[in-house]
């Protein structure tokens, strides 16, 4: 990946993603994206991974490891009263600079797994929406499960700016979130059975372990200490519950494991922010193959960043295709706008 492209990778995150999130992020991203030494840096990315999100990963996994700089005076995640973004970025640059080989060993052997749980506030409505169409259980299969915590999604409490709780209100999950325009009409007060949960990941985190949890909290940006205490939280249910994770390609495995799921079940076959992540002949591998398993029984697929950012629901009930583009949503579950 050449000097212009990366540059223009940490403009696009720091318009995008950071603005209005992190202003540290979005400082330090703009300021990035002039150094040729810092993106010269980051060329030891692996193929295919967001490039800011691991670097900034990797420079605050350190610093949550202990690793002792004045960088970690700005990070909120580890100092109550930080100092001001504007005065931070010759601190990230000395840190990157004086930890470089450790930063180019995380970048090498890490890639980004955001279990980002405040995201289900979207996937509530749209499993209540699969489920007034079917009126069975749902089989879950999430493609980029990480550590599993979306897959819990059902064991969390939803409120959406009025007084209505949704979910499992007795939940220590508790997940708001704002929508831009008309609450989804459809959110019901019975949450939608689930009968089975299977999660796929290249590389599964296991959240009994140290080094796996903290990799996870640093991707949680420093700033954001709710998602941090979200993330906390459902680790919990993830340690109460029994989830089947399995170790592999979920674009591969998606059609055997269809047919071990019962038809008196509906496949839901869900991932967020996943499908950035892989290569256009690989996202077009995966929707022929919930194409065809549609071909015999009824399929949901619920997923965002294969055509575009929003979030789509495309199924297949008696041989019929059925696509809809059904939200726009902030990154990180913050808000979004229901078009169903």
């Amino acid at each position: 990946m050449n000097i212009n492209l990366l540059s223009e990778k940490f403009k696009c995150f720091a318009i995008t993603e950071c603005k209005g999130s992190s202003r540290m992020y979005e400082y330090l991203s703009f300021k990035l994206a002039e150094d040729k030494n810092l993106l010269e840096l980051t060329m030891h990315t692996r193929k295919g991974q967001p490039v800011p999100n691991l670097l900034f990963g990797a420079v605050h996994y350190l610093l949550l490891k202990g690793t002792d700089h004045k960088l970690k005076e700005f990070y909120p995640s580890v100092v109550q009263n930080p100092r001001s973004v504007e005065e931070s970025f010759d601190y990230f640059k000395d840190f990157c600079s004086q930890f470089k080989d450790e930063i180019i060993l995380i970048l090498k052997n890490k890639i980004v797994q955001t279990n980002e749980v405040r995201r289900c506030s979207y996937l509530y409505p749209t499993f209540c929406y699969i489920s007034n169409i079917v009126q069975k259980p749902l089989a879950l299969i999430e493609i980029g499960t990480s550590a599993g915590l979306q897959l819990l999604w059902d064991k969390y409490s939803y409120s959406y700016g009025t007084n209505e709780i949704y979910g499992d209100k007795n939940s220590s999950v508790y997940i708001t979130s704002e929508v831009k325009g008309e609450n989804p009409q459809f959110l019901q007060e019975n949450i939608p059975p689930v009968a089975s949960r299977v999660g796929i990941d290249l590389n599964i985190i296991d959240i009994t372990n140290d080094e796996d949890y903290l990799w996870l909290q640093a991707l949680i940006w420093p700033n954001h200490h709710n998602r941090r205490d979200l993330f906390h939280n459902a680790a919990e249910y993830v340690r109460k519950n029994q989830l089947t994770l399995i170790e592999g390609d979920g674009v591969e495995l998606l059609s055997d494991l269809s047919k071990q799921i019962s038809k008196d079940h509906s496949i839901c076959v869900f991932h967020t922010h996943v499908a950035n992540q892989m290569p256009s002949k690989v996202k077009k591998r995966l929707l022929e193959q919930v194409k065809s398993i549609g071909t015999d029984r009824e399929i949901f697929h619920i997923y965002n960043n294969i055509q575009d950012r929003d979030l789509h629901l495309d199924y297949y009930m008696d041989g019929k295709e059925y696509t809809n583009k059904i939200a726009k949503t902030e990154g990180h579950g913050r808000w979004f706008s229901w078009e169903l």
